[in-house]
């Protein structure tokens, strides 16, 4: 019954998400800082710092910022991405491995948190997403249907987006048995002493069905090829770890259970023969999607179009433009180092503003 409140908020705030987020904290902000213009015309709002993102990093930015007295302005977007502000914490249910919650606290509660420290320091939080921005100069302009923002520095943090499959039941059992993050949740215990599987064949199915069999009874790795694309290394981690089978040449076509997932129906592109497969959690690994389509090529990305930074730092290629959390990190993609790159960005705003 403790945690029944906790959990009613959570609800409540994914509701208000679909609402408009219509808060007087918001309102009031958007009222003090607006210089709009009769008619149609867009609303010019001037800040120092203008952070972009509405996850841990992002929000950490705002607070620390703030609490400078820096007045932030934060776009935590509007279903941008198609997740509500927040962030991919706010699909996820419980998270054990954020200090300070010894018992665990519900995803969407946490962002919460977060938000109300940020608007607590007197961060000016728009839900709204930016849908262009202008690096060609400074002051930076940054853009949404109904405002445009002139800031003097701006931390990107609008995070990586989980690839996910799509097949009958994938939704229904999406984090009651389906994950894309064996990290966050392998270690849960509804999937201890149980048989796992994981999809997909680069080096991050490697490195989490490894990282699975710590937990799990057996780890099945379903893969649509006959080879893997990971590198040599870690697929042979994988292939000589005795917990560990392969499914070759298979697809996922169905998860089922009853509260839970308990097991998937799988297709083997070879023979065309589907066979049961008893599971108790089912990991997508098939990479993430970084948001960064809004920058439109004005910062340098790599390949697989994460923000590139500085080494030590999130500085990025535009100079007074830094990058936090998930759309500069590949490989740790945790919530509290998201949070340390947004609190590192403040620092070194506070040495770019100086000078």
């Amino acid at each position: 019954m403790s945690q029944t409140p906790g959990k009613l908020r959570t609800l409540l705030s994914k509701f208000r998400c679909y609402i408009g987020f219509a808060t007087a904290s918001t309102a009031v902000a958007s009222a003090s800082l607006s210089t709009s213009v009769a008619g149609a015309s867009m609303e010019e709002i001037k800040t120092r710092v203008c952070i972009i993102g509405s996850g841990p990093a992002a929000h950490t930015a705002a607070i620390y910022a703030a609490r400078a007295e820096l007045k932030p302005i934060l776009f935590e977007g509007w279903m941008a991405n198609d997740i509500a502000p927040g962030g991919q914490l706010t699909t996820t249910t419980d998270v054990e491995n954020f200090p300070g919650f010894p018992e665990g606290i519900m995803g969407g509660e946490l962002m919460d948190r977060c938000r109300s420290q940020s608007l607590r320091f007197g961060t000016q939080v728009f839900t709204e997403t930016v849908n262009k921005v202008d690096f060609s100069s400074t002051p930076f302009k940054i853009t949404t249907d109904s405002k445009t923002v002139v800031a003097d520095t701006v931390v990107v943090a609008t995070g990586a987006v989980a690839k996910r499959l799509h097949f009958s039941g994938s939704d229904t059992f999406w984090n009651r048995g389906i994950s894309a993050c064996a990290v966050c949740d392998g270690a849960a215990p509804i999937f201890r002493n149980k048989p796992l599987a994981v999809i997909g064949g680069g080096d991050s199915a490697m490195e989490e069905a490894n990282f699975l069999t710590k937990y799990g009874s057996k780890v099945y790795i379903i893969h649509r090829r006959d080879t893997f694309r990971a590198s040599k290394i870690m697929q042979n981690r994988a292939l000589t770890n005795p917990k560990i089978e392969v499914l070759w040449n298979s697809v996922t076509e169905e998860a089922y259970g009853e509260r839970s997932l308990t097991g998937l129906k799988v297709r083997n592109m070879v023979t065309d023969e589907v066979s049961d497969l008893k599971v108790s959690g089912l990991f997508f690994a098939i990479g993430h999607e970084p948001a960064t389509k809004f920058l439109d090529g004005q910062l340098e990305l790599d390949s697989d179009g994460y923000v590139l930074t500085k080494p030590g730092t999130t500085q990025t290629s535009v100079r007074g433009v830094f990058a936090a959390g998930d759309v500069q990190d590949k490989k740790y993609r945790q919530a509290i180092t998201a949070a340390g790159t947004g609190s590192f960005s403040c620092f070194v705003i506070f040495v770019h503003l100086q000078f």
